[in-house]
């Protein structure tokens, strides 16, 4: 066996077991509210044990808002859902402040971001200005409002966001600098005729919901043991020439795919990618990370990170497209 994917007890016995029920009883829990969406479910139990930020790109009716409440209501957490329109301010998100007569002075009201599951639907309808109004709360963990900072809950804050990619009349695209915040970007396609009516069959019999099967301490728990699963320094080194590649595709991939990549990766995706993959490692019953890991995720690492030509579009070139030539090029350890 190569030396990358030994396993060095950086996780004890009864961690491991633990972090194995826990894992199953999110995915159970996850089948009984949602059918299908498959990928989905790996993004959202993945990056929920990574501590990370969810993009989500679909057109509507396909379970987004079902699937996060799915795994909100799963671990007994505080849910909270901001639909995004143009008018959307930033106090409406983050809070403000209200002057209180009877005691003659001003009280901060907290807005709904302050929850341990915040879904921003179609997060593009709203304006820059709210849009950015997000950034410290989901880099620091915390927001400022009249010169004071508010800290977010200290356990658990997982923010999910939505977005139409049909409907562009009246959106507001993201900058490169708000989703690079997103740990992964996922997407998703419509269910299979069977799933369709699987799904019929749910709406007729109706649907009792389910309690909790876990709780806010046990992603606490999940979460630092993902942090022990053991990254080895080659694929450290796999994981920065990859992202290094992204920056520098000219030398790298055939001019009739490097020409149409204006902007690589951040060093926020080796991170993204380490994280991810310590969490792939735990889900697939491994203590350590090998490169299968890290190919299984790089789409959703990758695919909101590295910026295309106009070009592209109208050539049928996408992210995934340069991912995976990137993917091919560099030498596996």
């Amino acid at each position: 066996m190569s030396a990358y994917n030994q396993n060095t007890n950086n996780i004890a016995n009864e961690e491991f077991e633990y972090s194995q029920s826990v894992i199953k009883k999110l995915s159970d829990y996850y089948d009984e509210i949602v059918v299908g969406q498959e990928n989905l479910k790996f993004a959202l139990i993945n990056a929920l044990m990574a501590d990370g930020h969810i993009l989500i790109e679909s057109v509507p009716g396909l379970a987004k808002t079902t699937a996060a409440k799915a795994i909100a209501n799963a671990v007994d957490g505080k849910f909270s859902r901001i639909q995004c329109t143009p008018d959307l301010l930033p106090s409406d998100i983050l809070g403000t402040q209200i002057y209180n007569q009877t005691k003659g002075k001003f009280e901060t009201i907290l807005g709904p971001v302050f929850a341990n599951f915040v879904l921003l639907d179609e997060i593009n309808r709203s304006s820059a200005k709210t849009q950015s109004a997000m950034l410290e709360a989901m880099q620091e963990k915390q927001i400022t409002i009249a010169g004071v900072e508010h800290k977010m809950p200290e356990d658990v804050f997982i923010v999910i966001a939505t977005q139409n990619p049909i409907e562009q009349e009246g959106t507001y695209p993201l900058s490169e600098a708000q989703t690079d915040r997103f740990l992964i970007k996922e997407t998703l396609t419509y269910p299979t005729p069977e799933e369709e009516a699987a799904i019929l069959s749910r709406i007729s019999f109706g649907q009792e919901k389910l309690p909790p099967v876990l709780n806010i301490d046990d992603i606490n728990n999940i979460q630092a043991i993902t942090e022990k699963v053991y990254l080895d320094a080659a694929i450290r080194k796999y994981i920065a020439m990859l992202i290094h590649a992204t920056r520098n595709t000219k030398s790298l991939l055939k001019e009739e795919y490097s020409k149409y990549v204006k902007l690589g990766a951040s060093p926020r995706a080796s991170i993204a990618l380490m994280k991810m993959s310590k969490a792939v490692a735990l889900n697939n019953n491994r203590t350590y990370v090998i490169p299968e890991d890290i190919k299984a995720v790089r789409h959703q690492v990758l695919r909101h990170r590295i910026s295309l030509t106009y070009g592209a579009k109208s050539e049928g070139i996408t992210p995934e497209i340069i991912i995976d030539q990137i993917f091919n090029n560099i030498p596996t350890p």
